[in-house]
């Protein structure tokens, strides 16, 4: 059976610090929990103190060190202005989480301008934004570093009624492949976690009773996910030991579902 200082050695996290855009939600705030576990200074991003504050309570009592800074991810000024924060504060970044987005069940002829300008906004200029100018930080300080995008299981096959969000989804996959053959030289790691389905606050309306049936026929473990569940693959992408070779993943988490054909 593996130590425990070699499982360290593979997955801690002592004395880095992530940044994780979206952390105020249910999925990306279980990765926190996660990270803020294995050891890192976390720093929780997001529009919502009062839903930050409960994650960090439980990152407290179990331990760990995280803070909140409230932003705008979609918000270059803003993101930079967080970036120096960090360094000022805590003094480094090493992995950077951009979580944020939305989603919407609009049929494809009913979605207004307007809502697809705003679900591009969030979903894809947020993670173009958050690349830039973290990336741009990890490129620079030539220590190397692990940007982990979230992606979705739309981005890799055509899913239905989520038009708009699946080409948001397929363009976050695709940015971060070509970012990944980019910084690869600098040590830089950037990497697509792909959830399959997770019941989040993003995705509620959209799981409708006829939805969710046609989901689990097609899901062998015949579940949905839970967020803690995507701690694992969040660990390994972001740590230098047990991740330092993977770049330019995507790394799916769906209890079989990509697996399903008929």
């Amino acid at each position: 059976m593996p130590s425990s200082d070699y499982l360290s050695q593979l997955f801690g996290l002592a004395g880095k610090v992530a940044i994780v855009i979206g952390g105020t939600g249910e999925l990306c705030g279980a990765m926190a929990e996660g990270l803020a576990g294995a050891g890192a200074e976390v720093v929780l991003v997001g529009r919502n103190g009062v839903k930050a504050q409960t994650r960090l309570d439980k990152i407290a009592s179990a331990g760990g060190k995280a803070w909140f800074h409230a932003a705008e991810a979609t918000s270059k000024s803003e993101l930079v202005e967080l970036r120096n924060s960090v360094v000022q504060r805590s003094g480094r970044i090493d992995i950077v989480i951009n979580g944020a987005g939305v989603n919407s069940a609009t049929p494809f002829l009913d979605i207004t301008e307007e809502e697809f300008d705003r679900i591009v906004n969030v979903n894809l200029k947020s993670v173009f934004l958050g690349c830039q100018v973290f990336g741009q930080y990890l490129v620079q300080q030539g220590q190397g570093g692990s940007i982990i995008n979230l992606g979705s299981m739309s981005g890799v096959v055509p899913l239905s009624r989520v038009f708009t969000y699946s080409a948001t989804k397929g363009a976050v996959h695709n940015l971060t492949l070509n970012l990944a053959r980019e910084w690869a030289p600098a040590k830089v790691r950037v990497n697509v976690l792909v959830p399959g389905f997770f019941p989040a606050e993003q995705n509620k309306k959209v799981l409708t009773p006829d939805r969710v049936a046609s989901i689990m026929g097609h899901t062998p473990m015949k579940r949905f996910g839970e967020a803690r569940e995507l701690i694992g693959a969040t660990l390994l992408l972001a740590s230098d030991g047990a991740g330092s070779f993977i770049t330019g993943e995507e790394l799916i988490v769906d209890g079989g579902y990509h697996s399903m054909t008929i």
